[in-house]
């Protein structure tokens, strides 16, 4: 087994998506820290990792503090001897539009994806280098951060937030030998479970059926399990020379995502003043020019079409929960 002897922390790792990234690190021969807000369902976690032969214990707690992130590499050291990896997928969702988005719902969203990744990271980090050890940095991106997405201010800002830390991580932590990446993942989970679009390739899963071939190529979108092995082999030895990458991965399909770059350049001598720009704007800025933003999604095909719901009533907002 590729990882046997490495030891890794995966935060909000009780379910969902890092509970499968976490199952796979272990089932490739880590041992795995467990992380959650809910003592049960970390617990659950730990059992489920046992029982698949693997090692695992929890440390339960939200991060977002320096304290927590500190209590995550004592626990994966005290526990098991060392720590080689990091898998920040901890996180919560506030979705609101805009005006109806209160200071609440954006700092709490920041809090747990961005400061907890900040954190952690930090943590992981000066153990890496008081260590000398050539450890792996992946953390959890998502195509909202990458394009936007309606009534996701505070996530958007936080994962792209994340990939351009890890761009700027990847520069500081080269000379130590340890990587840093981000993982896009595109994957079943509690929130697309009410999206329409994605209804019948989230009840094939539930069934424990293939999800049909126009969710799984077409629109790259998979199970969790999908995204485990990128993780996993992130966390290898073999992934040594990649580092402050944003790398997606749903269904069958991966992507390796380009970094910003200027989609055209134009030179004007003494500068550009308001009446250049507006002589030359229509050569500017135009379709070739501008850049598109948000997720546009096939249409689907008539046989995939979802089906009416019976209305129910709608729950009351949650309290902070850290699922992906």
């Amino acid at each position: 087994m590729s990882l046997s002897g490495k030891v890794a922390i995966v935060t909000g790792s009780g379910r969902g998506l890092g509970l499968a990234y976490a199952r796979e690190l272990a089932r490739q021969g880590a041992a795995v820290v467990i992380n959650d807000v809910d003592a049960d369902v970390a617990a659950e976690a730990v059992r489920t990792i046992e029982a698949d032969g693997g090692k695992a214990a929890a440390v339960v707690a939200p991060v977002g503090s320096t304290e927590v992130a500190q209590q995550l590499v004592q626990a994966a050291v005290s526990t098991f001897g060392r720590l080689d990896i990091l898998v920040t997928n901890a996180g919560i969702l506030r979705d609101k539009s805009l005006l109806k988005m209160t200071d609440e719902d954006f700092d709490a969203v920041i809090n747990v994806h961005l400061r907890g990744t900040f954190t952690c990271v930090r943590e992981a980090f000066a153990y890496f280098k008081a260590n000398n050890i050539q450890g792996r940095i992946i953390t959890i991106g998502s195509p909202t951060g990458q394009r936007g997405n309606f009534g996701q201010t505070n996530y958007a800002a936080a994962k792209a937030g994340i990939v351009g830390m890890v761009r700027t991580w990847a520069l500081e932590m080269k000379k130590a030998g340890v990587t840093a990446n981000a993982v896009i993942p595109v994957a079943a989970t509690a929130m697309t479970k009410t999206v329409p679009y994605f209804q019948k390739a989230v009840e094939a899963d539930e069934r424990g059926e293939a999800m049909p071939s126009f969710f799984r190529h077409d629109l790259g979108f998979g199970t969790a399990d999908d995204v485990a092995g990128l993780i996993a082999f992130l966390a290898s030895d073999e992934a040594a020379s990649i580092t402050g990458q944003a790398i997606g991965a749903g269904g069958d399909r991966l992507q390796v995502w380009t970094h910003p770059t200027a989609s055209a350049t134009e030179y004007r001598d003494g500068g550009w003043s308001y009446e250049a720009l507006r002589e030359n704007a229509t050569t500017l800025f135009n379709s070739d020019t501008l850049q598109g933003y948000g997720e546009e999604f096939l249409p689907l095909p008539a046989e995939l079409q979802p089906e009416a719901r019976p209305a129910t009533p709608e729950p009351a907002q949650p309290e902070p929960a850290q699922v992906r």
